[in-house]
């Protein structure tokens, strides 16, 4: 290369062509390799007399075209947004309003959302209440996103420890193949009031799993929290060949109140540090940082700079820091993590030391012509836009923590497994027809079901009427188009705008939506006069 160079330094002629200083960097990058190619056209009639360097030309070129070549052919990315949140409530009710912690409204809405609580009040007969219906906390949750387009997917709950899921709508029939599991860590794993609750799930074809902890406390048993982790990443496992344990899924985020600790320092250099906003004088004897430089388990997990004041301990409904006799030092408690799976193509990669770049043009050209060896016909990454506290709330001694996430992956899934549609006119006076169509091949059963739902609904099981795909099966055409009807026993009389969806029970989520459409106001009701008081509890709810 070096010979080619210096050739051009002595041969190559003069061009015009110049490079003014409003340019961008990227279209300055653009002009100077535009401006090189012609120079390299310009000496081409000189480079046929010399044959090797003719020779090193001619490898060089092919392995700059065959670069060219893939990057022109690499399949679309897709960018996603996940917003997520940690917060230890205390055992304290919701809030009237979480607008401040979800962002809302922001300019562009996230795809995804994902809420790990800890220490949600776990009292016996609360908690049996919670299992039979959904906790205060899901409501508000579920009340606040469902009108935005939100749907909640799933949730899992082990005693305090709660998780939970929302999907805009969009993204719903993507979104495949959900897990979730829990393990105990208090009283020696017999207890649930420490641990980690997780969902794991399939977006677009992509494993992601997200994990919701909360670790011993108190300030010597780092050590402890560490192994409490491992043995929730060695406990968890799903029902799959591909990733049956947490760390074999693609993504991985780890969050919640983790309870390490701020070491060493004394309480007066903490509080100087902190109304000074030096957070990264405190860094260094961060627990959770210290115990990455030893432990194995931690190392592959990335976080964002604590450029936030530490979240935990708060006097109640105030942004002070302990004032009690304990006085509990500050610390970063609440965190979130991730870790994305290195492809073999990335680590080789790193392997290449100083000589890098002469690997990796002699690897270009078998690179180019097979590039599944790279391991990211389907990438995955994972980048950081947001990470902070949320001090207005005062609920609880620790503020919640949130982070926003871009994903960019090109989608393994661009189609629905199942087509959607309602079929003539719809209204509570007469039965209404549904066709389906199977797009892709999945494992049906008898058990999956066609709901209607209320535009703007807000959970899988917050449906209006349902029907079995298999027992109230109508018709099978020749375009493997099948019909069902639904009853119109439970069809919203005074009509509305509705959606239908189709679940799959083996795979535990919808698998297909359908168009918006109208439900028509009861003929029949109009004319035997009936009022809003006195019509089902459906048409109270789809017009509350």
């Amino acid at each position: 290369m070096e010979e080619i160079s210096r050739y051009f330094q002595t041969k190559m002629r003069a061009r015009s062509d110049s490079l003014g200083s409003t340019d961008t960097q990227s279209t300055g990058t653009r002009l100077l390799l535009r401006h090189r190619v012609a120079q390299l056209m310009t000496c081409v009639d000189d480079v046929q007399a010399d044959r090797k360097l003719r020779e090193a030309m001619t490898k060089k070129l092919e392995g700059a075209l065959l670069l060219c070549g893939k990057k022109a052919l690499k399949p679309k990315t897709n960018q996603f947004s996940l917003h997520m949140v940690t917060w230890n409530v205390a055992t304290a009710e919701p809030p009237d309003d979480v607008s401040s912690l979800l962002k809302l409204p922001s300019p562009k809405s996230p795809d995804l959302y994902v809420i790990g609580l800890q220490e949600v009040r776990a009292a016996p007969l609360k908690f049996v209440a919670d299992l039979a219906f959904d906790d205060s906390w899901s409501h508000l949750f579920m009340d606040t996103l469902g009108p935005r387009g939100y749907v909640k997917l799933s949730s899992i709950r082990m005693q305090g420890l709660l998780l939970l899921f929302f999907s805009h709508l969009e993204h719903v029939p993507y979104i495949r193949d959900i897990q979730v599991s829990y393990t105990r860590t208090g009283m020696f794993g017999y207890w649930g009031n420490k641990g980690g609750v997780s969902l794991r799930l399939s977006f677009y074809g992509h494993m992601l799993c997200f994990l919701n902890c909360h670790l011993a406390a108190h300030m010597d048993y780092a050590a402890q929290r560490v192994d409490e982790f491992e043995y929730i990443l060695d406990n968890q496992t799903f029902n799959s060949k591909e990733s049956p344990n947490i760390l074999d899924h693609k993504a991985v985020f780890w969050f919640g109140d983790l309870n390490f600790r701020i070491a060493d320092h004394g309480m007066h250099f903490l509080r100087t540090c902190i109304n000074s906003q030096r957070f990264n004088l405190l860094w260094s004897k961060d627990q959770l940082t210290m115990m990455k430089q030893q432990a194995v388990s931690l190392q592959e997990f990335d976080e964002g700079p604590l450029d936030f004041q530490p979240t935990y301990k708060f006097d109640l409904h105030s942004d002070n820091y302990d004032s009690s006799g304990k006085k509990r030092k500050p610390a970063w408690t609440d965190r979130i993590l991730w870790r994305v799976s290195k492809s073999k193509s990335s680590s080789s990669s790193q392997d290449e030391g100083e000589d890098g770049e002469t690997k990796s043009s002699e690897k270009a050209q078998q690179q180019a012509s097979s590039p599944g060896e790279e391991d990211e016909e389907y990438p995955l990454e994972v980048k950081q836009d947001l990470y902070t506290s949320v001090m207005e709330y005062g609920i609880s001694d620790h503020k919640p923590v949130i982070s926003t996430f871009h994903l960019e992956l090109r989608k393994v899934h661009s189609i629905p497994l199942v087509s959607v549609r309602a079929e003539g006119e719809w209204s509570a006076d007469m039965d209404s027809m549904v066709t389906y169509t199977i797009l892709q091949s999945f494992p049906s059963s008898a058990w999956d079901w066609i709901a209607l739902y209320k535009v703007g609904f807000k959970s899988t099981m917050d449906y209006i009427t349902y029907t079995w795909v298999k027992d109230d099966q109508i018709s099978l055409d020749d375009q493997d188009c099948v019909q069902v009807y639904m009853s119109k026993d439970e069809m919203p009389v005074l009509g509305g705008e509705c959606i239908l969806c189709y679940f799959s029970s083996n795979l535990q989520c919808i698998v297909g939506v359908s168009e918006p459409f109208t439900v028509l106001e009861s003929r029949v009701a109009i004319e035997e006069g009936l009022v809003p008081d006195t019509i089902n509890g459906f048409d109270e709810a789809l017009f509350s």
